[in-house]
């Protein structure tokens, strides 16, 4: 079995696939906090944990591949995959094939999920996309239909955006992101609650529909990342929403790269 980690500012996720007769599936995933402090140890354990709950075998496990945004969590994820599984893990980063070109100004600056999104969206969907991942912040990424990472844009994200209206403004208190009843809302909690999910969905479609007539091809746009389902289901751009995108671009980027992993 191969073991995902997807580390993120707010939420590390991890998978694990299986692999069988040339086809792979997803067994289990698991969603939990980025705690930068935790050492190689605690973040084995905490895995040990998580398997022991979906009945897995850590001893099932033949390889890591990690992508991250926070480099920080480099060496406790090396050390617990030495320690737990044998094996230095995978990091997705220069010099690793993902198959998809970069042509962004400057590709190390290119943060490693969005690559791995768009790796996975580009190989479900051969085609023109611009790709919608809710994290710590919202990012758009634009590939083109030769599968070419082309840039994008970078806004906060709904928890942020929600903090700070808290954080802010005295008087209001700290709401939920819930889909409201009415857009008018008659008390101050419906009207927050409009005002984040509409104006949010406002702030996607209004950059989606920008980026589609700045690229110039027909672009499918599919959304992942925790908020992307209530979201998706608003949106009058978003046409796909894949849970498991980035997991599945990690699974295709670790077979691109087997056979230099021995």
């Amino acid at each position: 079995m191969l073991l995902a980690i997807d580390v993120g500012n707010t939420n590390t996720v991890l998978g694990v696939f299986e692999f069988r007769q040339g086809e792979s599936r997803l067994r289990d995933s698991f969603r939990v906090q980025t705690e930068k402090d935790r050492t190689g140890d605690e973040y084995g354990l905490q895995i040990k944990s998580l398997f022991d709950f979906a009945g897995l075998s850590m001893k099932d496990v033949h390889d890591v591949i990690v992508s991250s945004v926070v480099p920080p969590m480099a060496f406790p994820l090396e050390q617990m995959s030495k320690r737990f599984f044998g094996k230095k893990p995978l990091f997705v980063g220069p010099g690793v094939k993902t198959g998809m070109p970069v042509l962004a100004d400057n590709p190390r600056e290119v943060g490693a999920d969005r690559i791995v999104n768009a790796v996975a969206a580009y190989q479900k969907w051969p085609q023109g996309l611009v790709i919608v991942d809710f994290g710590t912040a919202t990012t758009f990424d634009a590939v083109t239909p030769k599968g070419e990472y082309l840039g994008g844009a970078i806004a906060p994200g709904i928890t942020i955006s929600m903090e700070a209206l808290f954080h802010r403004a005295s008087k209001l208190p700290r709401v939920a992101f819930e889909k409201p009843e009415h857009v008018v809302g008659r008390n101050t909690v419906a009207a927050m609650q409009s005002g984040l999910v509409y104006g949010y969905v406002g702030l996607v479609d209004g950059i989606c529909v920008r980026m589609k007539e700045e690229l110039g091809f027909s672009a499918k746009v599919v959304a992942t990342g925790g908020l992307a389902a209530l979201v998706g289901s608003l949106s009058k751009q978003i046409e796909v929403v894949d849970d498991q995108l980035t997991l599945d671009g990690l699974r295709i980027i670790y077979q691109r790269n087997q056979a230099e992993r021995g």
